[in-house]
């Protein structure tokens, strides 16, 4: 259920989160990408959405696994109940990993001294459950291939040693061109080569996000790591939509008018009047800024649904507040305002406000900050 206000309205400002839509990307992709699994990606509190209630409906939808940056977030999954394989990957360089073994975490192993410092946490009868992560081209966390000869004959032995168990083998691309990501793929397989040469069997092999999982069905291999799709925003930048990809947008972010005003021509509006009236009209008063995520670059670029049209924002965004010019047509105080939502509706999209900030659909959605409540729809 939606949650209302005391006159029956939408709140002030809120995050309206559709598990039902989540539930359906998920399975979406996971049917276009079997017989690979899928492993939602929900770190950073599900992008934005909510971490708990989001990981739950990606896993109706038919995720077998769920992937988070950090340790922490894993725990949190599951100090909530949720018993299903996870798989956290960025590690603080003074990390202790007892917990995450204790727990049933896998842990993502970029260098060689990650791999012995888990294995140091492990124990014969409590193995730590690894997966090698390969840099085949993000030059980012990863083993460096220069290294990973030796990172897999450590692993080799540490599984013999009965400490760890490497039970996947992955990396990440880049997904800038065609070249590019043969390229990586190739860099993968001789990772993958090497590392059967050194006796090890995974039992999962992955390099695909969404976007990799879409367009590249040769990378799919055993798992795919569903991030943004889950969440029904497009991964790829090139005007793609949602809708084009099966997909929907599963958070509308939405607030009511807080204030109308009539000014004149010549009249400024907001910090620094770098927007005045170039004729006699309405402006509405929002009350969402970028300390709720609203990002001040798309001042006087983005645009709301009121009033049954998508309308302008003027003048700079605020930290609590932005103006729109609704020009002659009637606005009240507490009409609903929606600063992006699914397209289909003929709302902005996140990827909308994306362009108009020169960032990207992600960005928007998960730089919404917690002053704004989430609400949820459908799920259990």
């Amino acid at each position: 259920m939606t949650a209302a206000g005391p006159d029956g309205r939408p709140p002030f400002r809120e995050a309206v989160v559709d598990l039902d839509a989540v539930r359906h990307n998920v399975a979406t992709l996971t049917r276009l990408v079997a017989p690979a699994r899928t492993m939602a990606v929900v770190k950073a509190d599900a992008y934005g959405h909510g971490a708990v209630p989001v990981a739950r409906a990606a896993l109706a939808g038919g995720a077998e696994w769920l992937g988070v940056a950090d340790v922490v977030e894993a725990i949190a999954l599951r100090d909530a109940g949720i018993d299903a394989p996870v798989l956290a990957w960025l590690h603080d360089p003074g990390a202790g990993f007892g917990t995450a073994i204790a727990r049933d975490v896998d842990l993502g192993v970029s260098s060689i001294g990650q791999l012995e410092a888990i294995a140091a946490a492990a124990s014969v009868g409590r193995r730590a459950r690894v997966h090698l992560k390969i840099d085949t081209g993000l030059s980012r966390n990863g083993v460096a291939p220069g290294a990973w000869g030796e990172a897999v004959g450590t692993a080799a032995r540490l599984e013999r040693d009965g400490l760890v168990e490497v039970r996947g083998v992955f990396s990440h691309l880049a997904n800038t061109s065609a070249d590019e990501d043969a390229a990586q793929l190739a860099a993968f397989e001789a990772a993958l080569a090497a590392a059967s040469a050194a006796g090890l069997a995974p039992e999962v092999r992955h390099i695909a996000s969404t976007a990799g999982a879409v367009r590249r069905p040769e990378s799919r291999y055993d798992l795919v790591r569903l991030g943004i799709g889950c969440y029904g925003v497009p991964p790829f930048g090139d005007g793609t939509t949602a809708a084009d990809l099966g997909l929907r947008p599963a958070m509308t972010l939405r607030g009511r008018v807080a204030a109308v005003r009539r000014v004149d021509v010549g009249t400024g509006a907001s910090y620094g009047h770098v927007w005045r009236a170039e004729h006699a009209t309405t402006l509405a008063l929002v009350p969402l800024g970028y300390a709720d995520g609203v990002p001040r670059q798309a001042s006087g670029r983005g645009e709301v649904w009121l009033a049954g049209a998508r309308r302008p924002v003027v003048g700079r965004i605020a930290m609590d507040q932005f103006l729109v010019d609704v020009g002659d047509d009637e606005v009240t105080v507490g009409d609903e305002v929606v600063l992006f939502g699914d397209p289909a509706a003929g709302v902005p999209s996140a990827d909308d406000w994306g362009d108009a900030a020169d960032s990207i659909g992600y960005e928007i959605v998960t730089r919404i900050g917690p002053r704004v409540p989430r609400t949820y729809m459908g799920g259990e």
